[in-house]
């Protein structure tokens, strides 16, 4: 028994001295902190560009809308809260239209032409309804042989009217509740471009002078004139003729 306890003591004791030999237990490794990912900011303006490539069929449109630098206004308003609505025709719209047409347009009148496609405020479909004819767009007047357009509505179906053309809306490509985006099956033309301006009125033409009365005045004077001939010569031949005479000069001096 004796031998147990010090077969027992000895193991204790190397179980010690490995323990200690080992020194003290690391302790556990934190997992490394994460860096916390920044707030969003405000999203952006709307990218009309990607919606027009991601719908397809719209490459003549978008080639207009950069070179005439129509994008940029668009991006501006967007950017500024301002709501608009764009009709987009696709490629075959512009293919059906008279050979040479587009290219007969200068600068200006292709930049008039995106804004002729565009109006200054949001349309949803149900809103055309109550559209207030001629409706305003971003080319500016409304007035006959200026931008006129007008949209009517037949249940869901939208007509768009420009006095050259008669279009309708064939899609919606993209809406919410600042840009509404729709394809229409032509290109709207507006009148200005085929109508010439009205001619301003002409000048009301001056008053001819009536010669009449100078002639009748002159006819006075002369009868008159003559028909003092022999009253003069009456009164040169007669015994008061230098009497007469003299108060006939005599009242001239006075009268002038």
């Amino acid at each position: 028994m004796k031998h147990n306890l010090v077969s027992t003591f000895l193991f204790l004791l190397l179980q010690c001295i490995g323990i200690l030999a080992q020194g003290p237990t690391p302790a556990p490794i934190p997992p490394p902190t994460r860096a916390s990912a920044p707030a969003p900011g405000p999203p952006g303006p709307t990218n009309v560009t990607k919606i027009l490539e991601k719908a397809g069929q719209c490459s003549t449109f978008i080639r207009l809308l950069q070179t005439t630098q129509e994008i940029s206004q668009i991006t501006s308003l967007l950017n500024n809260s301002n709501s608009i609505t764009i009709f987009v025709p696709p490629d075959n719209a512009f293919l059906n239209m008279k050979a040479g047409t587009l290219n007969s347009f200068n600068d200006q009148q292709k930049a008039e032409l995106i804004k002729f496609h565009i109006l200054p405020q949001y349309f949803s479909i149900s809103q055309f309804q109550t559209a207030s004819n001629p409706v305003q767009t971003q080319a500016g007047g409304t007035s006959n042989r200026e931008f006129p357009i007008n949209i009517t509505t037949n249940g869901t179906s939208v007509n768009i009217t420009t006095g050259i053309v008669n279009a309708s809306i064939s899609n919606t490509v993209y809406t919410d509740s600042q840009l509404a985006i729709y394809q229409v099956d032509k290109v709207l033309l507006p009148l200005q471009f085929f109508v010439p301006p009205a001619p301003a009125p002409a000048p009301p033409k001056p008053k001819k002078k009536d010669d009449s009365l100078d002639s009748d005045s002159t006819s006075a004077v002369s009868s008159g004139a003559i028909s003092l001939v022999p009253a003069i010569f009456w009164a040169i031949n007669s015994n008061g003729g230098f009497l007469f005479i003299l108060a006939v000069f005599s009242f001239v001096y006075v009268s002038s």
